[in-house]
């Protein structure tokens, strides 16, 4: 077999030119995510000067078996799945429709495009932001303007279940815009050869679009409730920023965030576990990996039966 990079000492160039990237990988990924899982281990406070001791499995027995606080981490966990089916279900539709028409030849698309997609850009703090503002219930733009029809409501202040449906729709319109960009790639891709022949043969709308366009957008598809999927149940900015740390409304990914650094909110304050934290994250990690392959396998089976 013949080595294309050339003999003695250039034989390492490839390997030279790869090195960089695996340091930065291995420090800013592999890394933290090896020393999360040895943490996990510990009763690790991350304050300084503090004493790290081994405990085993007692974080993990801590977190998903004793008393009511195992009760509540388990409700968090079922939580970040009710958020995670929303969310995917809600946005996949959503983005895939607009994507639908606005790859038609509309005036004014690509304004609409660009509409629609710039949430994504803002960051989490910033979507927080506007729309704690825009929902502020003494005198925020949605507030006076149900006022006219008298009538009144706390949005992200009022019981935990409206306000966790209304952190599911700010995390919609946030992310909405990638997946609608990922299904007008997909659509793009798709000859207008096929859609005459379709009609051709007396498809209408419907048909067109079960059996040209739908099979034919697999890849985007599977693109699309991966990261719609992982992103989810990873999600916990938006919690932080809108509702701050409050029992009936904390997902997974907040609980350990507010263990690992002592979130405090209100009368709510939760001490620094960072290695309880990390035992949380391990857990969670458990969880995607799981959902994801689970995913993955059913995705991959049905792009083998539908493209061949």
């Amino acid at each position: 077999m013949t080595y294309h990079f050339g003999r003695g000492r250039t034989r390492w160039l490839p390997y030279l030119l790869l090195l960089p990237g695996l340091i930065a990988y291995f420090v800013v990924a592999l890394g933290p995510s090896l020393a999360t899982s040895v943490y996990s281990f510990t009763d690790a406070t991350g304050l300084p000067g503090a004493p790290i001791n081994w405990v085993g499995l007692d974080n993990y027995n801590e977190f998903l078996f004793l008393g009511q606080a195992a009760r509540d981490n388990l409700n968090a966990v079922g939580r970040t799945l009710v958020f995670c089916f929303f969310v995917t279900t809600i946005q996949f539709g959503i983005g895939l429709l607009v994507a639908i028409v606005l790859n038609q030849k509309l005036r004014g698309r690509n304004f609409f495009r660009t509409l629609y997609f710039m949430p994504v850009i803002l960051g989490a703090v910033i979507q927080g932001l506007i729309w704690s503002l825009f929902l502020y219930p003494l005198g925020g733009p949605l507030s006076q303007f149900l006022g006219i029809f008298g009538l009144r409501s706390e949005f992200l202040g009022a019981q935990p279940t409206e306000a966790f449906a209304w952190v599911i729709a700010i995390q919609i319109w946030a992310n909405m815009g990638t997946t609608m960009i990922i299904f007008l790639a997909g659509l793009q891709t798709i000859s207008e050869d096929y859609y005459e022949a379709a009609r051709i043969d007396g498809a209408n709308h419907w048909q067109v679009f079960a059996n040209v366009t739908w099979p034919l957008l697999t890849p985007s598809v599977n693109t699309n409730l991966l990261l719609n999927v992982i992103g989810s149940l990873q999600a916990w900015q938006l919690f932080l920023v809108l509702l701050g740390y409050r029992n009936g409304t904390q997902v997974l990914g907040y609980l350990i965030y507010a263990t690992g650094f002592g979130q405090t909110s209100g009368s709510m304050v939760t001490s620094f576990r960072q290695g309880y934290a990390a035992a949380a994250s391990i857990v969670m990690f458990v969880l995607v990996l799981v959902i994801g392959l689970s995913l993955q396998y059913i995705l991959r089976r049905r792009e083998a039966r539908l493209m061949g």
